[in-house]
């Protein structure tokens, strides 16, 4: 009797590709359809405005001019809040594309790309087959996902942190290491990957030797702080920029939250805008816990630095989009979706049920360049 020929091998890769892009076309599809007249307001504006509003806009500022900003504009204190990966991204591709907003759309459709494989790759890795897609699915769907379509800095962290901490669970620190310094120079959250890292190195128990590697991932904080004192006397322009921007001072979690609240007790877009930034924070609260429950330290680490920072703001701002950045809690929906009884299969299509509209809510107001995170 012939033997039967082994399984063929299961391309994560393919299935996150094909999810990926093809909710990209689905956000093109739907921007398209406002702009028809399904959205009255947006039947004027050109496709590529819709797209630039916001941190989008800053990040085209500082890549055109500097953190000086805008010769011909009122200067902006808050320009420096922002780590120079994407502004030097965008440098890099507009002469190729011509346009700066095009340019950031471009970047984010290459380095999400990049970051759900490795998403749907650290599942798979973590878990039982079948978490890949779903993890990027759950990704994907998040309320705020508009932001990995947009020329933001989020897709871009994402596609140097995943493969970092891919890099990380795999034992390979210099990997690991140089991807998360990629990180560090787009955003400030590469610092709690950092820190992260050096506590999932030591909880592994890997060799001591490899332990200098840990160093890397400060490295581009530091350059970017002498970069600003040389340029303006502050070693922490970045942080007072966050004060001087938004407003983001530490202040006791209780007087965050009653600020948000009263906030979201108002009527308008803000208000509907508060209100999601409150969701965001009992979800991350629930997810550090979850975290602490279930003793995964280092992922406690990176998500609990975020979260603590994120509710002891002045105001709760920008949690839910943040959230995009909190990838166990993908790969939690994901394994909870799989393992277990039958009746969890279904978690993941309740899961969509409640996020897709609010993703697709979020997308429209994005698009008429209202504030939804």
């Amino acid at each position: 009797m012939t033997p039967s020929a082994p399984p063929a091998p299961h391309d994560t890769r393919k299935e996150a590709l094909l999810l990926w892009l093809s909710s990209r076309l689905g956000v093109v599809v739907l921007s398209l359809a406002a702009g028809a007249g399904a959205v009255s307001q947006m039947a004027t504006v050109p496709f590529l405005d819709r797209w630039r509003h916001w941190d989008a806009q800053l990040l085209i500022t500082i890549a055109e001019h500097g953190y000086g900003g805008d010769p011909a504009a009122k200067p902006d204190a808050g320009l420096p809040a922002f780590f120079p990966g994407m502004p030097l991204a965008l440098r890099l591709v507009r002469p190729l594309v011509g346009d700066w907003t095009l340019a950031g759309l471009l970047i984010s459709l290459a380095a999400g790309a990049v970051a759900v494989v490795a998403l749907a790759r650290l599942a798979e890795f973590e878990g039982p087959r079948g978490t890949g897609w779903r993890a990027v699915l759950a990704l994907l769907l998040w309320p705020m996902s508009v932001f990995l379509f947009v020329g933001y800095s989020e897709a871009l962290f994402l596609a140097f942190a995943l493969p970092a901490w891919l890099a990380a669970r795999r034992g390979r620190w210099p990997l690991a290491a140089a991807l998360a310094a990629g990180a560090s120079c787009v955003r400030i959250t590469g610092l709690f990957l950092a820190l992260a890292l050096v506590v999932e190195f030591f909880t592994r128990r890997h060799p001591v030797r490899q332990a200098a590697w840990l160093a890397v991932p400060f490295v581009p904080l530091g350059l970017y702080s002498a970069y600003h004192y040389a340029r303006t006397g502050d070693w922490l322009a970045w942080k007072h920029a966050q004060e001087a921007g938004w407003g983001r001072q530490l202040v006791w979690p209780w007087q965050s939250l009653a600020t948000t609240w009263n906030s979201a007790m108002g009527d308008g877009q803000f208000a509907w805008a508060f209100r999601m930034e409150i969701a965001g924070a009992v979800v991350g609260v629930g997810l550090v816990l979850l975290l602490l429950y279930l003793r995964r330290w280092s992922e406690f680490v990176y998500v609990g630095l975020q979260v603590g920072a994120l509710v002891c703001s002045a105001f709760y701002l920008s949690i839910p989009r943040s959230a995009l950045l909190w990838w166990p809690l993908f790969l939690i929906i994901a394994r909870v979706s799989v393992t277990g009884p039958p009746w969890r299969r279904g978690i993941i299509a309740v899961y969509a049920l409640v996020a897709g509209p609010l993703m697709v809510l979020n997308t429209l107001s994005f698009m008429q360049g209202a504030w939804v995170g």
